[in-house]
């Protein structure tokens, strides 16, 4: 079965860089052009996301980085997780009648400290051949002087207008209506990194004003907080599928999750079965439950609690879990449970230059408008990831000073025969691990291009919000309709969404020809993206 595309792949034999926004991606090509590294490009289109995609991601967000090297073929991790503040505690939440943390608000915004300028200023530092403020030109460019404001970004800008209202910093800059959004505080923020590096941000002014909103309104943060954020070099996990060599990022990110479920799924041979038939959605929607259930049970920051990965990723763990998966029937989810949400907002950024150094970087605020709240003159919108950790002291993931929360984000490449083919993300929180899977299935098992894997029909397993089944599947209706009625046969509490659905998470990736040199970058037309190479 042919997956119909409303664009081919974009080709390029230089550079490429694909990102949820066309300016953004436009602004990392703009600086490849002029000489700039992948790393380069990256930092350029996720600053320019943090102005044109604010309820997505900013630098009051976190990111997290795979990053290939040309010369070398290595592929290095870099974890740009905000740490717990000092004063973090549970018991604060649980004597105010809190039995978890809040999704908005003052107390889930300054929980952690930011964590993604950090980890510009560490990737810049060991791979980037322009100046930062190069890099940060057209970002702060579009902050001082108005970005535009899309479709998307109206809907969802008018979605949250309740809890924007609430903080005035935040209602004074995107509450005000008009074709356009201007945010001299963030051009300032933006200036003072682009001038002093990891410095402007976490110390002098921008990091002062962060502090003082904090502890004005009753929040944890403070200057030796700042102080303390550092980015953090790691090694990434690597597993295998079919003859490729997949790598994601370690905890306290989920991609293990990825991992795990290719393994199971390998023995049942899906590139025999038809791509948009009942019996891929089915097996994947098992193994993700499994993986899911293994995930919530032990994802945390492994600088505080253990957590098993090697074993969990390992094809013998899969071999004795797989007996759990039923080729007929849906697995009931109080058998295996699995927690979570789908609700959650993140931008993707791939970017390769000539050298073939490419870059797969997610940075994010969480939820729509993270935490809704603006910090003083700063500009900046905090992020509520926070609201990621336990209060219950026995789970590995329990909030602690200095502690990184579990996170949602994942980045991802891919190898064959020992050299880059492929660098993959995408954003929607619990959605996340589900969409590389599918995307991964389509290209090895089917032959997908990247166009056609980040846009064919998707489904994505769980919920949304408080009232919905935790097993249900979401299910674009491009699918056949013979393949949502035979999975609601087989058990599957089925919500039959339109034939496109944003709720489905936006994709990007990037293919390299290992025989042409090639590049062919995808762009998921659920959000506003677009892949643009040269």
């Amino acid at each position: 079965m042919t997956v119909h595309t409303g664009r081919p792949p974009t080709p390029a034999l230089q550079g490429l860089v694909t990102s949820p926004h066309s300016l953004a991606s436009s602004a990392g090509v703009d600086v490849l052009r002029a000489g700039g590294s992948a790393v380069d490009a990256a930092i350029a289109t996720s600053a320019a996301l943090s102005v044109l995609y604010p309820h997505m991601t900013g630098i009051g967000g976190d990111a997290f980085w795979l990053i290939h090297e040309g010369a070398t073929g290595a592929v290095r991790y870099l974890c740009g997780g905000g740490q717990a503040a000092a004063l973090a505690d549970p018991a604060w939440f649980r004597e105010r009648g809190h039995t978890e943390i809040p999704l908005k608000g003052i107390a889930p915004a300054t929980l952690t400290v930011p964590g993604a300028v950090a980890s510009w200023a560490a990737a810049h530092a060991r791979y980037g051949r322009l100046s930062l403020g190069r890099c940060l030109e057209q970002a702060i460019g579009y902050a001082r002087e108005g970005a535009p404001v899309t479709a998307r970004l109206a809907r969802f800008i008018a979605l949250s207008k309740d809890e924007l209202a609430a903080c005035p910093e935040a209602a004074a800059i995107f509450l005000k209506g008009g074709a356009t959004l201007v945010n001299p505080g963030l051009a300032r923020s933006l200036e003072r990194i682009a001038h002093a590096g990891r410095a402007g941000f976490y110390e002098g002014e921008t990091a002062h004003e962060l502090a003082r909103y904090a502890e004005a309104h009753g929040g944890f943060f403070r200057p030796s907080d700042f102080a303390a954020q550092e980015a953090q070099w790691g090694e990434p996990l690597v597993g295998s599928y079919r003859g490729a060599t997949i790598y994601n990022t370690p905890p306290p990110t989920q991609g293990f999750a990825v991992l795990q479920m290719l393994n199971l799924l390998e023995p049942f041979e899906l590139h025999r079965r038809p791509l948009l038939g009942p019996d891929r959605v089915h097996l994947q929607v098992q193994a993700k439950q499994l993986a899911f259930h293994d995930r919530d049970r032990w994802l945390a920051d492994p600088r505080f609690a253990p957590v098993p990965v090697e074993r969990l990723i390992s094809k013998a763990y899969a071999d004795a879990r797989r007996g759990l998966i039923d080729p007929q029937r849906a697995l009931p989810w109080d058998r295996v449970p699995s927690h979570g949400s789908l609700a959650g907002d993140t931008v993707f950024v791939a970017a390769i230059d000539r050298e073939g150094n490419a870059v797969a970087l997610v940075h994010s605020l969480y939820g729509i408008f993270g935490s809704a709240v603006v910090a003083g003159e700063t500009g900046v919108v905090l992020q509520n990831r926070g609201a990621y950790f336990h209060l219950d002291p026995a789970h590995p993931n329990v909030l602690q000073p200095g502690k990184i929360p579990m996170h949602t984000l994942i980045a991802s490449m891919a190898k064959r025969d020992g050299k880059l083919w492929c660098v993959l993300g995408c954003m929607g929180a619990d959605g996340q691990p589900q969409i590389q899977l599918q995307a991964y299935s389509g290209l090895i098992d089917h032959g997908l291009d990247i166009q056609q894997a980040v846009e064919m029909p998707r489904f994505l397993s769980g919920r949304f919000a408080l009232g919905e089944a935790r097993d249900t599947l979401h299910v674009e209706a491009r699918f056949p309709p013979a393949t949502i009625d035979e999975l609601a046969r087989r058990g599957h509490p089925v919500d039959r969404w339109g034939d496109w659905n944003e709720l489905a998470g936006h994709a990007h990736g990037i293919l390299v020809d290992p025989a042409t040199g090639v590049r062919w970058g995808g762009a998921d037309p659920r959000s506003d993206g677009a892949a643009i190479g040269y």
